[in-house]
């Protein structure tokens, strides 16, 4: 039978969804979140209303079917945003995995195809760090590998409540008529990681959905609004308070007017109280109120969302993934991004290792951009130094050095067509093949020895000892015996460890130093290579302590480095190797830019300190001349924290607040205290002082509590970026959250707002798509206020010539056919096609960016001037127009507001193309023609008998025709003459001048010469201050310098060793044959 975790009952089906809403959430949280759009909640509540009978001057349906139909169409738009992903997985079965498979729950171990019943795991979906881990089964169920023993297997777990912790576990295995075996973190696999180099495992699920760790640690998908949105409802909030007002002066009115000519006449009808009459007039004025902004935006901003996912330049040909909108509610906030959080593995960087240069005997390698160079002059020089006399006394170093790279390592080779190398350290990986690309090819491990092919010469060492690597050592030792009979130690490490056991007569030591600051500056991961010779005697005295040691109880591991130091000295060095942890295609590049356009970048990793420093180097976020402040502890120590935090403020003084050209790194131990209550406020203005923003060692919790933090104190617009699981957090916590479609599955990209392939995309889909989407709906939403408060508000001033009855001026079709028909076209074209400037411009010039970034174009001030300007707008239309023409004026009212409000869109129009005319000059056409038609229906269809004949005169009047033409320009001149000021031109208008000018690329000096103003005073211009700073370590270590560019990752303190790993393999025979055939899952 299956087993099961003592604390359930019996077995349950357990499943998780990335998705926004389920089958059954789908209804109350779509209407909560659309009702939580103050226009729907009002507008439900004018259509509740309206069924009141005698109530509603403009009929019962006029409201209803618009919000049916605004519903519907968001609803539909939802659905097909949302893909629902279900992944089922039972607790107590039992489920195979395969290399290179993501585990879909949290699960015991029970047997591999590796050696020992172990298995290596991927964890940077979940910690971020590039090392492989290594997992062993218990070993009584190692041997369980065939249906008959699995259908056997009887009993259960026992193990601790669900919690968020990954490094931890505690179980208990209670197997039929066996004693009780204790389960640890090293025989469980977790949902998000990967099986690597390992053919097979059989597990056990113990804990699925949202039990698992992975989900212990995500934060609930929120429903994300805008900015922009945010702001739109509290003014239409505020539209709806201007309604009131204008509802209860026209019930003064009306019982003023009442009062003043005090017998009713008897078209106006039986009038009622004050209470009944508000409610006629906020009925009367309710379309103040623009119903039709909320499903124009909703069909602008999924057409924004398609122009994302057809993008050709964010279309990666590598995988055939194109960029990806999951959402369209977010399209404009692209446009407002301030601060970005990154993660580093897989995102910044390809998570590819490539062994890049080398330094040997005090000559470097490499100079080319690939390895070919390399390749061919080490090959070269090994088979014809003869010809080369100078080179000549290089020759047996590099031959010992390649020897080293082959030798020094936990590798194991997989023959078939091809070796194929399975690490758990992907330099080891890199530096294997390296060697294996110039000659030197690791082919055999045994447990006790290893055989390389030397220049096609086959070598075997003996394995004596493994010296193990440990963060604390930096470095991995191999004492060996080589075939002539020699014993040799072989190290390779961390130049700050390997440089400090130097023998004195070892040479090119300064050349080499030199060779590695260089490699630094690349941002290249590098490692010092090295060997002795050791005596018989020597390594018999060693190999006594070395017993002694590993059988000590208290302290081993001190114990064991302590008796590895004693025999690691006196080094001869060889060189240095020089690693890269490639980056993706033009990151560099694109950080660059996103910094000219004011975006600070933060760094968020789980991975370790020295990698990340690495990394910032090669994005050029850090540089050589860079001040940095270092914080890291050892131990708890909150109130160190927190004085050298408050210290480090002091010191900045002025400029604390102010970004200056400063790098600040800080650990996840450290940070714990940084995020404080008491100290958070103070590390918070440390941080925004500083350029760049290193966090190493995050677990996912924190990546999402830091961005949480700058999310509600800067109040600024946030972005979050990532790759993996331990992303997802931070995805979902920030403003905008936007995942890579990389190599560590698609749980970031899933659980993100936008998905793309590559980082450097995130360029154009923020320079570009977010500016031009930022001008696009706010223009659109501008437009809406505009026109609607243009229409509604001449019911106004109809009041106030019918003595405040509660009539309407236009036929109440017209009236809800205006926004859906008559004047739709232009805000679709405003939202959908309007562009600022060329794409071109936006990334060759960033700092165009800082236009929607600040938020200047769209804000309360200015959507208030666009609300007067359309005030003033309704007061022309209504009393020129009466004024020209006694009679019948109502409906050729109608008719110059549709042409006013279209010829206002032209205005407001920046890049014109042939939707853009037809959308104004047909939507007046199409009103021409509806009114044509329209007034000539009646007695025919039974509709708008007021209309009758109307037609037929105004068409043919000519001073309707005046009008047509005198009262849109009356009414939008102001506007031409303001758009065509020039006194105070800004930087947009000067690209825009250039661009259609035909000047395609502005000169460097055109810009510089750039007259400042106040607005765009600190655009094109950014000062350096120079000043000094104390630089404060809670760590006794020193402060990285360029020459400790050192990053090897590799496995430490594993539930097996490093030396029972490599002794546990025979290459030399067939693997374990798969002898599982079906699982519950596959």
């Amino acid at each position: 039978c299956s087993l099961l975790p003592s604390h359930l009952l019996t077995f349950y089906l357990s499943t998780h969804s990335t998705a926004k809403y389920s089958m059954w959430s789908f209804l109350p949280r779509y209407l909560y979140l659309q009702f939580s759009k103050t226009a729907n909640a009002f507008f439900l509540f004018i259509t509740i209303l309206q069924q009141i009978p005698d109530v509603s001057p403009t009929g019962k349906y006029t409201t209803l079917v618009p919000l049916l139909v605004i519903l519907v169409i968001s609803g539909i738009k939802e659905i097909v945003e949302d893909y629902i992903l279900l992944l089922i997985v039972n607790v107590g079965d039992i489920v195979k995995a395969t290399n290179g498979q993501f585990l879909p729950a949290d699960m015991v171990l029970i047997s591999s195809s590796e050696p020992q019943a172990t298995c290596f795991v991927a964890t940077s979906n979940l910690d971020g760090e590039t090392n492989l881990k290594i997992r062993q089964a218990l070993s009584e169920t190692a041997t369980m590998k065939t249906e008959k023993q699995l259908s056997n297997l009887s009993g259960k777990i026992k193990c601790e409540e669900p919690n968020f912790h990954f490094n931890s576990f505690a179980g208990t295995l209670y197997l039929n008529e066996k004693s009780p075996i204790s389960i640890g973190p090293d025989q469980v696999l977790l949902r998000g990681t990967q099986l690597k180099n390992t053919e097979w495992i059989l597990g056990i699920v113990v804990y699925t959905g949202f039990e698992t760790k992975f989900m212990q640690n995500a934060v609930k998908s929120p429903l994300k609004r805008s900015k922009v949105e945010k702001v739109t409802n509290m003014q239409i909030l505020v539209l709806f308070l201007l309604l009131l007002v204008m509802s209860l002066v026209s019930c003064v009115g009306a019982i003023y007017w009442k009062d003043r000519y005090r017998a009713e006449p008897w078209y106006i009808g039986k009038s009622g109280n004050f209470g009944f009459d508000l409610l006629v007039f906020i009925i009367l004025y309710h379309n103040l109120i623009p119903i039709s902004l909320l499903v124009t935006l909703e069909i602008v901003k999924y057409i924004q969302a398609l122009f994302i996912n057809w993008d050709e330049d964010m279309h990666f040909k590598g995988s055939n993934v194109y960029a990806m909108a999951r959402t369209s509610n977010l399209n404009e906030e692209l446009g407002q991004v301030e601060y970005l959080f990154s993660d580093k593995t897989g995102t910044l960087t390809c998570n590819v290792m490539t062994f890049k240069k080398c330094s040997i005997a005090g000559i470097t390698y490499g100079k080319s951009e690939n390895f070919c160079h390399l390749l061919s002059f080490l090959v070269t020089l090994l088979t014809h130094s003869c010809c080369v006399p100078f080179l000549q006394p290089t020759k047996e170093y590099i031959k010992e050095f390649l020897t080293l790279l082959c030798v020094c390592h936990t590798v194991v080779p997989e023959r078939g067509n091809n070796i194929n190398y399975q690490a758990s350290s992907p330099d080891e990986a890199a530096l294997v093949k390296g060697a294996k690309k110039l000659g030197f090819v690791f082919t055999t491990r045994m447990p006790n020895s290893v055989t390389i092919e030397a220049m096609g010469e086959e070598l075997t060492f003996e394995i004596l000892n493994v010296l193990e690597f440990s963060s604390n050592r930096k470095r991995m030792s191999i004492i060996v015996r080589t075939p002539e009979g020699r014993l040799r130690l072989y190290c390779k490490g961390a130049d700050s460890v390997i440089y400090e056991r130097l023998s004195e007569n070892s040479l090119f030591v300064e050349e080499t130093l030199v060779h590695l600051e260089n490699f630094a500056k690349e941002g290249l991961r590098t490692l010092c290579v090295a060997y002795i010779d050791l005596t018989e005697i020597e390594y018999e005295q060693w190999l006594v302590m070395y017993k002694k040691a590993i059988t000590v109880v208290k302290d081993r591991m001190k114990t064991l480095e302590d008796c590895y130091d004693s025999i690691e000295k006196k080094f001869l060095l060889l060189g240095a190797t020089a690693i890269e942890d490639r980056l993706q295609a033009r990151v560099p590049e694109t950080i660059t830019s996103l910094l000219k356009a004011n975006i600070k970048i933060w760094v968020l990793t789980g991975d370790k300190q020295e990698t990340a420093i690495n990394i910032a180097y090669s994005c050029k976020l850090l540089s050589g001349q860079m001040p940095r402040i270092q914080l890291n502890i050892i131990s708890s120590l909150f109130q160190a924290t927190q004085q050298v935090i408050s210290q480090n403020c002091q010191d900045l003084g002025a400029l604390l607040g102010k970004e200056n050209d400063l790098a600040l790194i800080i650990d996840g131990k450290t940070l714990k205290y940084a995020l404080h209550v008491e100290v958070r406020k103070c590390f918070l203005n440390l941080a925004l002082s500083c350029r760049t923003v290193l966090c190493c060692r995050l677990s996912p919790l924190q990546k999402a509590e830091i961005v949480d933090v700058v999310k509600k104190q800067v109040k600024a617009i946030t972005l979050a970026i990532g790759d993996g699981a331990n992303d997802v957090g931070m995805i979902q916590t920030a403003h905008v959250g936007v995942g890579i479609s990389g190599n560590e599955g698609m749980l970031a990209t899933n659980n993100s707002d936008y998905a793309i392939a590559q980082f450097s995309y995130l360029e154009k889909l923020l320079l570009v798509h977010g500016a031009w989407n930022y001008f696009r709906v706010t223009k659109c939403i501008l437009y809406c206020f505009y026109k609607n408060v243009v229409l509604y508000i001449i019911e106004l001033w109809f009041a106030i010539v019918n003595g405040f009855s509660g009539q309407i001026i236009f036929e109440r079709w017209c009236i809800s056919l205006y926004n859906v028909i008559f004047t739709s076209l232009p805000p679709f074209t405003l939202g959908i096609f309007e562009r600022c400037c060329s794409q071109e411009s936006l990334l060759r010039y960033p700092q165009l960016y800082r236009i929607s970034q600040t938020g200047d174009i769209f804000n309360i001030k200015v959507l208030w001037i666009q609300c007067i300007n359309a005030i003033v707008h309704s007061f022309i239309l209504f009393w020129l127009p009466a004024k020209m023409l006694e009679h019948g004026s109502n409906f050729i009212v109608f008719c110059y507001v549709v042409v006013t409000v279209c010829l206002k869109a032209g205005l407001e129009t920046m890049s014109w193309n042939k939707f853009t005319h037809f959308a104004i000059w047909g939507s007046i056409m199409i009103w021409l023609g509806f009114f044509a038609v329209y007034s000539s229906l009646w007695p025919t269809v039974p509709v708008a008998p007021e209309m009758t004949g109307q037609g037929s005169m105004a068409l043919v009047c000519p001073h309707f025709w005046l009008g047509f033409f005198i009262v849109p320009i009356v009414c939008l001149i102001q506007n031409v003459a303001w758009k065509s000021n020039t006194c105070h031109r800004t930087l947009l208008e000067e690209v825009r001048e250039m661009e259609s000018s035909g000047v395609q690329v502005l000169r460097r000096d055109s810009v510089q010469r750039w007259p400042m103003c106040p607005r765009w005073g600190g655009v094109l211009i950014s000062v350096t201050r120079m000043f000094t700073v104390h630089i404060y370590l809670l760590t006794a270590s020193p402060c990285f310098a360029l020459s400790d560019g050192y990053a090897f990752s590799q496995v430490e303190r594993a539930v097996i060793s490093q030396e029972e790993l490599v002794r546990s393999y025979d290459t030399t025979k067939n693997k374990p044959q798969k002898t599982f055939s079906s699982a519950t899952l596959e």
